[in-house]
């Protein structure tokens, strides 16, 4: 059975970066409809660290009291540690905002936003696959949503894609979709809610080792979140055992294998292969943008991943409803994309290009020592690195 509805904006993907745009749209009055893959309150492979300036984008979203009343853990530094233990702190208060971060853990945040979506008039849908485009001509115009073992076709004259690093509207455009094979990835994440960790009560944990590193910082109900990227290669020799990852790699890290001495999974791990990090297209197709993770993926040592996604989403909405408001009688063009990514590159280029830049550090032998080192000594440095991570360009 094929039904057919019209929609101002679809939005695939119902995580920070959907439901920001999402909520944001509804308040300036368009018809959203937001289709999320899951049903949440879900799991999901993350450092669940947010950061302070996420507060003020919950406080635009409506949802700051529900967000505290899951009760987070109030995180008011992150360390970073070399392997030999030495380390350098950059304090949650340099990034403003009330000067305290939040370890919250995403099947909790996500659920506050799904629904502060649902109460502001979207229409959301749950366990909905998205598995088609609506195309006339080049221009996407719409989706093909199952639910509930149905087929429905949503018409919208633009559809955003929110589905994180899976990219699944996104990478239908490009080389993927002409058949060319994907690269073997060198690196895997991992992720999983601990108890009996040490001494991570207020600040977040940042680990670095041969290959890799990983974080972890208390979240709700007294439990720890560690999430970390280890090579494609020490994962095999592991047995692609999570917990001997942790054991035998995280923990080469001597600060590492103190906090996780005792420590026991409260989880099922989770596991994800990942493609790499940084940019891309953000609008892939006329009538598809791309925001949050779908659009850039940024290191996640910088603790800026929830922030940008938020940030993402409010951007889109903002260009979009313009848009959408002055242009009523026809549909967007390719002056929107060309608003957007010119917009997108000004917010966030210049903390892509210092993560990478601190990403070849972290994955070098002996240079992540030298950093943190050198960070040490010079808090003016440390504190223009820190910032440049949020810094627009």
């Amino acid at each position: 059975m094929t039904t057919s509805s019209s929609f101002d904006v679809i939005i695939a993907g119902g995580g920070p970066a959907g439901a920001s745009a999402a909520i944001h749209l509804a308040t300036r009055g368009l018809r959203v409809l937001l289709a999320e893959q899951k049903r949440f309150p879900r799991a999901k492979l993350c450092g669940e660290f947010i950061s302070p300036e996420c507060g003020l984008h919950f406080e635009r979203l409506g949802v700051a009291e529900r967000m505290f009343a899951a009760r987070p853990a109030r995180l008011t530094a992150t360390v970073f540690y070399s392997r030999q233990g030495k380390s350098v702190s950059v304090p949650s208060a340099w990034f403003g905002a009330g000067g305290i971060a939040l370890g919250l853990s995403r099947a909790e945040m996500d659920e506050r936003l799904l629904r502060r979506a649902g109460d502001a008039g979207i229409c959301v849908l749950e366990d909905a696959h998205v598995v088609g485009l609506i195309n006339e001509g080049n221009r996407v115009c719409g989706v093909n949503v199952k639910v509930a073992g149905k087929e429905k076709h949503y018409c919208a004259p633009l559809t955003l894609d929110a589905t994180g690093r899976a990219r699944a509207l996104s990478r239908r455009f490009g080389p993927a979709r002409n058949g060319s094979k994907r690269q073997p990835t060198p690196l895997v994440a991992f992720k999983a809610h601990l108890e009996e960790t040490r001494g991570v009560d207020s600040e977040c944990e940042i680990y670095f080792y041969r290959n890799g590193y990983g974080g972890l910082n208390s979240i709700e109900n007294g439990f720890s979140n560690l999430c970390f990227i280890a090579s494609a290669r020490d994962v095999r020799a592991c047995g692609a055992d999570a917990e001997r990852v942790m054991r035998e790699v995280v923990c080469q890290n001597r600060r590492a294998a103190q906090a996780l001495a005792n420590a026991r999974p409260r989880t099922p791990w989770l596991a994800v292969s990942l493609e790499g990090f940084g940019r891309h297209p953000v609008a892939p197709a006329d009538g598809l943008l791309s925001i949050g993770d779908a659009a850039s993926f940024i290191d996640p040592f910088s603790g800026s991943g929830m922030l940008m996604a938020l940030e993402s989403g409010e951007l889109a909405a903002g260009i979009i409803a313009s848009h959408l408001h002055q242009n009523q009688a026809s549909p967007p063009t390719r002056e929107l994309n060309a608003a957007y990514e010119s917009a997108y590159h000004q917010r966030f280029d210049a903390r892509l290009k210092m993560c990478g830049l601190m990403r070849r550090a972290a994955f070098v032998p002996g240079l992540a020592e030298m950093a943190i080192r050198l960070f040490g000594l010079n808090e003016r440095l440390r504190h223009f690195a820190a910032r440049r991570t949020r810094l627009s360009s």
